[in-house]
């Protein structure tokens, strides 16, 4: 399965960045459902962030899924790689 990587910038209320990946179907353009996927995402977090625009949420690129990202996107749509801050 190939997916469409969203890399996606979030300011916390600490004051660090936050840094993640939507990784989602590729055949799924539509931004503003994408910024949907991320912001469910980021309400269970323990912490507070700015809200999630369009300007932090970019496409990316488009690759090959392992199976682990196949079976997150079955089950809801879309998975996160978390990279930076979001811990």
């Amino acid at each position: 399965m190939k997916v469409a990587v969203w890399d996606t910038y979030v300011k916390r209320l600490d004051g660090k960045v936050m840094h993640f990946d939507i990784l989602v179907p590729n055949d799924l353009t539509d931004q503003e459902q994408i910024l949907t996927f991320g912001k469910g995402y980021l309400k269970q977090k323990t912490f507070e962030t700015v809200d999630l625009s369009s300007k932090r949420c970019n496409f990316c690129h488009i690759e090959e899924a392992t199976q682990e990202i196949v079976q997150g996107i079955q089950t809801k749509g879309y998975t996160i790689i978390e990279l930076e801050n979001c811990t």
